[in-house]
């Protein structure tokens, strides 16, 4: 790159996320402000065409369904204690099918915890939120590249399968301030959510073959649309456990898999010879990255796979770590939570993890787990 073409800038994650997100078609930011996500809502004031501060989280959700339902592509920004308030309204907005965004921002838990103290422990928290077990697309934010392209994957994503999508990340991937050149980030085009034209009656909860079903805001005035959270038919009138609403139901999850190939965005940095793989994801990454570059000087041969799309979890993430016998997880909580998404709670042999609360990991721990037992 020439040096004049270069445009480096002191920057904090959420000012790119912000940004990122606006660009790719979210037009509307609903919150209330709860650290370590301050600075989005802080940014969200400046940056989206229309931002409301809502009295609770509860409210923050329930509005942001409303924009949904008239056509609108709404954000809001979290973390774990607002997020448990949301719970029941995600679940409400994920049956409905509208697309929003929900950025969470881990801090240590449990309950209130520390919120000056970041941390990776909410992966399980959003991996039950639906009742039934019924997957939120995840995403998680591994660098400054990734605050402006998994953002916008995320935006695009949720209105493509027209559904909620979390954006997980940490206090120190948004509040952070780094040296950071832009001059490379791609162009982010707008994505707009697929409207009925056909002729004839509108059903709304009708698909095709992408099992997604045209959408209409209920402020047009051509056809009655139907908005219904409790288990329904294609026209959107509750059926209990008739067959045609089951099958409906059963579509909510059908739709994510189908799609699942097109939203798994990973990094694998593969070296031909290893036989040891780091799996990481979020702020951990980049411990994760130092810890291999210090382990190739050494002549130790090691494999890294960083995790973009969490949930529902790709089956290449499992094809990939067979191939090793042997894997580190490594991620910010004490349990484990992406080891034991991965490979269950009986593990696989050769697998282990670096755990941790209330500091980051440190390439050394890395260092040191993956060569123990050489």
């Amino acid at each position: 790159m020439h040096e004049s073409k270069k445009n480096p800038a002191f920057i904090d994650g959420s000012r790119l996320i912000t940004e990122a997100l606006v660009r790719a078609g979210a037009d509307t930011f609903v919150g209330y402000p709860i650290t370590p996500a301050n600075l989005l809502y802080l940014y969200a004031t400046k940056r989206f065409p229309t931002m409301l501060a809502a009295p609770d989280e509860i409210t923050t959700l329930q509005w942001m369904s409303g924009f949904a339902v008239a056509g609108h592509i709404p954000v809001t920004a979290t973390s774990y204690p607002g997020y448990a308030l949301m719970v029941e309204s995600i679940g409400m907005a994920a049956m409905m099918e509208l697309p929003m965004v929900i950025v969470l921002v881990q801090r240590l838990g449990p309950a209130t915890g520390t919120a000056t103290c970041g941390a990776q422990g909410d992966l399980n928290v959003v991996y039950g939120t639906m009742s039934g077990g019924y997957p939120i697309p995840t995403f998680s934010i591994s660098n400054y590249h990734d605050c402006w392209e998994i953002s916008a994957k995320a935006v695009h994503t949720a209105i493509q399968l027209r559904t909620p999508v979390v954006l997980l990340t940490s206090k120190e991937m948004v509040m952070t301030l780094q040296s950071f050149d832009w001059s490379n980030l791609p162009e982010i085009q707008p994505k707009k959510v697929k409207q009925f034209t056909a002729g004839g009656t509108y059903l709304p909860y009708k698909a095709d073959e992408s099992l997604v079903p045209d959408f209409l805001p209920v402020s047009q005035n051509k056809h009655q649309v139907r908005i219904t959270a409790s288990t329904h038919d294609t026209k959107g009138i509750l059926q209990n456990v008739l067959p045609e609403a089951i099958e409906n139901t059963k579509r909510l999850e059908h739709k994510m898999r189908k799609h699942l190939d097109e939203y798994t965005f990973y990094e694998f940095d593969q070296q031909d010879g290893s036989d040891s793989l780091i799996i990481s994801y979020d702020i951990s990454s980049q411990a994760s990255r130092e810890a291999v570059a210090q382990l190739r000087a050494q002549g130790k041969k090691v494999s890294l796979l960083v995790a973009k799309t969490l949930l529902p979890i790709p089956q290449v993430y499992v094809d990939i770590a067979n191939r090793y016998n042997k894997v580190v997880v490594v991620e910010e909580n004490l349990t484990g939570q992406l080891r034991h998404l991965l490979f269950g709670a009986a593990g696989r042999k050769g697998v282990s993890g670096v755990n941790g609360i209330a500091k980051m990991i440190s390439p050394t721990e890395i260092v040191e787990e993956v060569m123990r037992y050489e």
